[in-house]
């Protein structure tokens, strides 16, 4: 998930550079989403890691 993040940050700001101002705003809306659903993934699996770990 931070592959494709890095991908959409990586076209927004090409895009910002060249001018194309709607398809740099939709990369980044793209890849703040991504990004907020990798760390919401990534928090949820350290918790149940810790909780599982300490049961055992």
């Amino acid at each position: 998930m931070i592959y494709w993040t890095l991908v959409f940050l990586v076209v927004a700001l090409i895009a910002g550079v060249l001018g194309f101002t709607g398809v740099a705003v939709a990369a980044a809306g793209i890849a703040k989403l991504i990004f907020f659903v990798f760390l919401v993934l990534f928090v949820l699996s350290l918790v149940t890691h810790l909780t599982r770990r300490g049961s055992v």
